[in-house]
């Protein structure tokens, strides 16, 4: 459809929907002329909007006002028209030192990475954190104080995890050594998703030649890195729901966002969108209902996998906002910060 669009067709519908991003009004055909680089008289802005409207590009929220772009007119711009700008140095610097002075988890890295991109987006941010699909290297209990302990696995792709968990306060020594022996016999050059299954079911048929306590400490270490459910793929991590809020001035406004705050609410539904990424190398933009996935008009979102050092695609992260979301500014903090995230797991995080 770009094809279709004379060179001042693309100017004047390039001023509206920056205009849009820029304030989220509606513009009308003398604030276009006063704002065009060439001059054009107020009349043949309107016959060049009234053609962009018949093409669905445009469209009129009142009989009097002025124009707003559609999102088919929003895709179109974004397809075809933008032009993407480059981070600042400063900008670049604080997601990096953000990033690289967080916790040695990959967890803690990617929990700092999406609160830096929401406050520099002033969107909501998201990220999958990766599925624990590589085999494993190493597998270890660690007592930490009495009714605690902390699990630390190392993949063969180098990835470095830690997570606490509850044991019983009068958990002997030995248990712990117990259950890394074990779990390591069972798990080390295999992934926790293959074996998952076989060492619950041993488990349960008290075939494992475990004591009571120990058999709860592997069910509980397992438990928290499969998290219950070691078919449904990475952790969902959002921060930054607060922004949606902002410059929320109707009602109608405020239902969209109800209805955002319902779909970030549902895992599943924001783990397939994500997972979209996975599908096309490159920063992937939806735009509000025109995405099956993601029903929810006035809505965009910009969304990279990320990949550790073999290239394999191991999780994605993304901003969630309005349409009127600066793209140009978004798109390369999106970029940046997903190629910052997979640089640093691939280096392994932690270690």
């Amino acid at each position: 459809m770009i094809d279709e669009l004379n060179g001042r067709s693309r100017q004047i519908f390039r001023e509206i929907v920056e205009s849009f991003v820029e304030t989220g009004e509606p513009v009308g055909s003398r604030t276009l002329a006063r704002r065009l680089p060439v001059t054009l008289s107020p009349a043949t802005v309107r016959n060049v909007m009234a053609d962009l409207e018949d093409m669905g590009l445009l469209f009129s929220p009142h009989t009097s006002a002025g124009r707003l772009p559609t999102e088919t007119g929003l895709r179109l711009y974004v397809d075809g028209l933008l032009e993407v700008g480059n981070l600042t140095e400063d900008e670049r610097a604080n997601i990096k030192s953000q990033c690289a002075g967080t916790s040695s988890s990959v967890e803690g890295l990617l929990e700092q990475a999406t609160q830096t991109l929401s406050g520099l987006a002033h969107c909501a941010s998201l990220v999958i954190a990766p599925k624990t699909e590589s085999p494993l290297k190493h597998i270890e209990f660690v007592h930490l104080s009495p009714g605690r302990a902390l699990v630390i696995l190392v993949t063969e792709s180098g990835v470095v995890e830690n997570r606490i968990m509850e044991i019983p306060a009068d958990l002997p020594a030995s248990a712990l050594v117990q259950a890394t022996n074990y779990l390591s016999a069972k798990l080390v050059g295999n992934n926790i998703a293959d074996a998952y299954d076989g060492i619950m079911a041993e488990l349960e048929n008290q075939r494992a030649e475990l004591d009571v306590l120990t058999a709860k400490l592997v069910e509980g270490g397992l438990a928290t890195w499969a998290g219950g459910d070691t078919g449904s793929g990475g952790s969902l991590i959002v921060r930054g729901q607060a922004h949606l809020l902002e410059d929320v001035n109707l009602i109608t406004d405020l239902e969209r966002i109800r209805g955002l705050f319902s779909a970030l609410e549902t895992k599943e539904q924001m783990l397939r969108i994500l997972s979209m990424a996975d599908r096309a190398d490159g920063v992937q933009i939806f735009i509000g209902a025109d995405n099956t996935l993601f029903n929810v008009s006035g809505c965009s979102m910009v969304v990279k996998s990320y990949r550790n050092e073999q290239q394999q695609i191991i999780g994605a992260v993304g901003v969630i906002g309005p349409t009127r979301m600066n793209y140009s500014r978004i798109i390369p903090m999106v970029d940046y910060t997903a190629d910052l995230i997979g640089g640093y797991i691939g280096l392994g995080a932690g270690r």
